[in-house]
């Protein structure tokens, strides 16, 4: 035991190596952007740009549903009278549930 603490004091004595280790456990432990909070960072910023590509494919699926549905009157009465359950002054609705 003995000579393992003879060779690690000597090595605290160098100025280099004990600046060295302080920055090493400031930028570990104490600095505010560390290195935990820079792997949390990341882990979040590639969840946000995941949820970026999903909603902008859903973007993209709205804009061509819309425009099928808002190209013809036909197309956009069947979609007033399917989603919204639109109907003319003397219709009736019958809604079935298939549960």
């Amino acid at each position: 035991m003995k000579k393992w603490i003879k060779k690690i004091v000597p090595l605290f004595g160098n100025f280099y190596f004990s600046t060295g280790v302080i920055l090493f456990l400031w930028m570990i432990f104490i600095d505010p952007n560390d290195f935990i909070s820079q792997f949390r960072l990341t882990s979040k910023r590639n969840n946000l740009e995941n949820e970026k590509e999903f909603y902008l494919q859903k973007i993209e699926e709205v804009k061509i549903e819309r425009n099928e549905i808002f190209g013809s009157p036909a197309q956009y009465e069947k979609f007033a009278r399917e989603r919204y359950l639109m109907k003319k002054p003397n219709e009736d609705i019958y809604i079935y549930n298939q549960d």
